[in-house]
């Protein structure tokens, strides 16, 4: 079982995260970069990461891959709260990827237009909502709609993305799993 993706990429740490403890492969590719981009390539015509190749099938995106794997390790399926947190969480990751493309790409993304506003609107709702959920003992556990969140929370603070001073319950939930062996382990800053 190979995993393709960065280090630096939330959808692609949080399988390695849940697969800590299950024998894999990773291969880090630079997915912007000539040699890796072909490898992407040839794996996965979307030229996005996450996916994994496991039993001569190839599968992407990292909420299809975590379906696969639920059903190959016998994880207990998701209920619709959690399909919904993870909604929420994959809104909120979408919204801040394609504004740090932006950025990247040398857009000034602090301009009043309309395609950048709609982002930020998307991900401050998002926040306060997934903020009011762990108030109310939403992501109580260690499962994968929590190794989701840990890995947003974590990826806003690592690229600075989003100002979170506002949202308490986020940053303590952050706290609570920071120094995770499969988390330490799987950090993008190092």
């Amino acid at each position: 079982m190979k995993i393709f993706g960065s280090t630096t990429s939330p959808y692609v740490r949080r399988l390695r995260i849940l697969l800590a403890q299950t024998p894999h492969e990773f291969v880090n590719l630079q997915i912007f970069q000539g040699d890796d981009r072909a490898t992407l390539a040839e794996r996965n015509p979307t030229l996005k990461i996450p996916c994994l190749e496991d039993e001569g099938s190839v599968i992407f995106d990292s909420r299809v891959i975590y379906r696969y794997l639920a059903e190959k390790f016998g994880y207990t399926p998701l209920n619709w709260d959690q399909e919904n947190q993870l909604t929420l969480i994959d809104s909120a990751n979408d919204s801040l990827v394609q504004l740090l493309l932006l950025k990247r790409s040398e857009f000034n993304i602090s301009e009043d237009k309309l395609y950048y506003r709609l982002q930020k609107e998307r991900v401050q709702a998002t926040l306060e909502e997934l903020d009011k959920q762990v108030s109310l003992n939403g992501f109580e556990g260690w499962d994968y709609p929590a190794i989701c969140l840990f890995t947003l929370i974590d990826w806003i603070e690592f690229r600075e993305m989003h100002n979170l001073k506002a949202f308490d319950n986020l940053k303590a939930f952050r706290e609570r799993h920071v120094d995770r062996i499969e988390v330490t382990a799987t950090d993008p800053r190092n």
